[in-house]
């Protein structure tokens, strides 16, 4: 059984003069030498991808997980997607772990929704970002699962039923609930075995 837990709502909306890139001002700032660390482009807005220790350490036991679940085959980690085409001149996001639904190898491009079956963040301090702008983002794309694993809480909120542009079923588990993703094979995942504290 899922515990239920205050999160946000709404995704924090931007000014309306705000300046919003796209992916080919990233691509000419990149050439002209400007934009020179890792960042992804959610919302027009640019974010730098600066890890520290503890969210560095969440990336290696979650690459250590899915290698055993599934082997390397079927996963990215911090590779930028494809969202719903509406989205995706203003928005390349980089999810920390993005589960396909056929092997790397066979895709001739970016993964695109149609591609992915599971996407997982691990958020140290950026929750309640993942949980609005990111989870808006995504089930718009109709990205079928969405998982952030909360580093500080030491939960699981897991993100299912894309409609209508919002995720109609939303749980938040315990480290020690064992969670189950949706499809074949499923993916079993307990925070306290998986990410022991």
């Amino acid at each position: 059984m899922a515990d239920l837990v205050e999160r946000p709502e709404t995704a924090p909306q931007l000014s309306p003069t705000a300046v919003r890139w796209t992916r080919r001002d990233c691509a000419a700032f990149e050439q002209a030498g400007i934009l020179t660390y890792r960042y992804e482009l959610v919302e027009g807005v640019i974010n730098s991808m600066g890890q520290n220790l503890p969210h560095a350490n969440a990336i290696r036991l979650l690459i250590g997980w899915l290698v055993a679940a599934i082997g390397i085959d079927f996963f990215f980690t911090q590779a930028t997607i494809d969202v719903r085409p509406e989205d995706n001149p203003t928005n390349a996001p980089e999810p920390d772990a993005i589960v396909l639904n056929c092997p790397a190898g066979d895709l001739t491009g970016i993964p695109t929704p149609a591609n992915i079956r599971l996407l997982i963040e691990a958020a140290n301090t950026t929750l309640s970002y993942d949980l609005t702008t990111k989870a808006a983002l995504y089930a718009r794309a109709g990205i079928v699962e969405y998982w952030v694993l909360s580093l500080s809480e030491r939960r699981l909120y897991v993100h299912r039923l894309p409609t209508d542009g919002t995720y109609k079923d939303i749980n938040v588990y315990r480290e020690d609930k064992q969670v189950v993703s949706l499809g074949t094979p499923p993916l079993a995942l307990t925070i306290s075995t998986q990410f022991p504290s």
